[in-house]
């Protein structure tokens, strides 16, 4: 593999590929453990989306020479600092998609972010003494999980800012 990065970004695009085709095939339900592979293949997919992300931030910090190029998290090259540093407008492209709450980009950011947060209980108060201490719990998820067709929506989306960045910083 050549070591330009590019290849990186290329790479995460198409593990998060595999991942979604994993996830669809979960989906179908044919499998005994196929909510388990749903879990993993969706983290998966995330994971992989998210260091695509990483990568192409990488390509334009690198393009441009920022002093943030090696940056290990998106998050500490999309924000305000960097810009104000480096002003670039591919990064203020992706500054502002991130900010804004509904789009794909900054729900693709929350739901990274998320797995990284421990499983918190809803809270609920504690009324009648005699209720168990111990109460069930279900491994279903309250909120909709993340299904197949939003993800693969995320990496075409990202597919597209890569090709479009990749045209603009290209030197020919």
């Amino acid at each position: 593999m050549a070591h330009e990065l590019y290849t990186r970004t290329n790479q995460k695009i198409f593990f998060a590929g595999l991942a979604l085709e994993n996830l669809r095939k979960a989906e179908a339900g044919e499998a005994m453990n196929a909510q388990a592979l749903m879990l993993a293949e969706r983290e998966a997919a995330l994971f992989h989306l998210y260091g695509a992300l990483l990568g192409l931030c990488h390509e334009v910090a690198g393009y441009y020479r920022l002093a943030e190029a090696y940056a290990p998290r998106v998050e500490l090259l999309l924000n305000q600092d960097v810009l104000q540093a480096s002003p670039t407008p591919e990064l203020a492209e992706l500054v502002e998609i991130a900010r804004q709450p509904e789009s794909w980009l900054a729900r693709l950011l929350a739901a990274h972010a998320a797995l990284f947060q421990p499983p918190q209980a809803p809270k609920t108060a504690k009324v009648d003494p005699g209720l168990p201490l111990i109460g069930a719990v279900s491994i279903e998820e309250e909120s909709p999980a993340l299904n197949s067709d939003e993800l693969e929506s995320w990496r075409q989306q990202l597919k597209q800012l890569v090709l479009r960045y990749r045209e603009s910083l290209s030197e020919c």
